[in-house]
């Protein structure tokens, strides 16, 4: 067999490993057995509610399983069909063969991922903040960039955004802004980004053309529903209302309908101002800390268990997982992934994939994900 066919056949049985990992093979096996023998129970859905959660649980169990289970069988076939065409003499069957190899091991990679997504919230929809650091119109610049790549990367992916809080910066950029994405694993793709971005580049706005460092956090914390119970006492709430800045029709720009809510107990501080009613924002800011607060619950549970990954650290200025480098020529470098383009949104395109790859097996496997410093 030639070399590419074995790095195929390397690269399927990597994917397989690490999905069988996660999944903690034999007692996912053992599960799935016990999930169906109560599935056939007709007393299941006198509960309606638990008789949801076991369904969902057996669904997704069975659709990792069998996953597996499909691509390790196409697997053998593929390599059975090139052993036929190489002892046969027949290059056209053996190269149909490496060919259904290189397909069926971008296939693994991809359901790789989508197995890995199995957190309690990883299929949610999700909000997504980004606020400048220190650094004044640099800072806010770069915040906004990040906006604009989050927004461009999600659409690429068929999900859809809309801008819940948005507050502009005095001269360029912005000071915050809130997305919401909607789609299916929307959490799951984008939790690996919280942490603090830092870009590297000549600054347009330093008239010495000297380099500077800019920093902003990124926030993701999933939508919840009313499955998900959170209590939250009234008393401990601080609500403010704001006119609403940007875009948005006159009646928005002239009233006080915007809403900041602070949890005073944990200083978690929200903010809506996408729609027209005050009540309406409301709502909205009321659901964002309900949201915070879970997000707060689920990670206290991982530390506490030992499960906990890099990206759910406190974020706080120290704490840096993502690093660009604006290179002379407008080039743009990710030093987490090396990949490399003309174009900003192109770089977050193809290396958030592969480092959402990469941080998610990490939970797995303990191995870290390394990011190259900039001097």
């Amino acid at each position: 067999m030639r070399a590419e066919g074995q790095a195929h056949i390397d690269r399927i049985a990597a994917a397989l490993a690490l999905v069988r990992k996660s999944l903690d093979w034999e007692s996912a096996l053992r599960r799935l057995d016990e999930l169906d023998a109560r599935v056939q129970d007709p007393t299941l859905w006198d509960d309606p509610k638990q008789a949801q959660a076991i369904t969902q649980e057996q669904k997704r169990l069975e659709t990792a399983i069998n996953t597996v289970r499909e691509i390790e069988a196409e697997k053998n076939d593929a390599v059975e069909f090139i052993e036929m065409g190489e002892a046969e003499g027949d290059d056209d069957v053996a190269n149909e063969g490496y060919a259904s190899l290189e397909k069926l091991a971008d296939r693994a990679d991809a359901d790789k991922v989508q197995a890995l997504l199995s957190g309690e919230a990883d299929g949610n929809d999700t909000y997504l903040e980004i606020h400048a650091g220190a650094g004044g119109t640099e800072s806010q610049d770069w915040a906004e960039m990040l906006l604009r790549m989050y927004a461009r990367w999600a659409e690429r992916r068929g999900f859809k955004v809309e801008t819940v809080e948005y507050q502009a910066g005095e001269q360029a950029g912005i000071k915050s802004a809130t997305l919401l994405i909607k789609g299916e694993n929307a959490y799951g793709y984008a939790k690996t980004e919280s942490g603090v971005h830092r870009l590297v580049r000549i600054s347009p706005y330093d008239s010495s053309a000297r380099r500077h460092t800019s920093f902003s956090s990124v926030w993701v914390y999933p939508v919840i529903d009313e499955d998900f119970e959170i209590e939250i006492n009234e008393s401990d709430l601080k609500i403010d209302t704001y006119r609403a800045s940007g875009a948005g029709g006159q009646h928005v720009n002239t009233t006080d309908s915007a809403v900041r809510i602070t949890h005073q107990p944990t200083g978690i501080v929200v903010a809506s101002q996408n729609d027209r009613s005050q009540h309406k924002n409301r709502a909205t800011a009321m659901s964002m800390l309900k949201a915070r607060l879970f997000e707060r619950e689920m990670a206290e549970r991982e530390a506490a268990a030992g499960t906990e990954y890099e990206s759910k650290t406190d974020i706080g200025w120290g704490h840096q997982i993502r690093s660009y480098v604006l290179q002379p020529y407008q080039m743009v470098k990710d030093l987490r992934t090396g990949v490399t383009s003309t174009s900003p949104d192109d770089v977050l395109d193809g290396a958030l994939d592969q480092y959402i790859s990469a941080a998610l097996a990490q939970k797995v496997t303990g191995e870290t994900v390394d990011v190259e410093d900039v001097e």
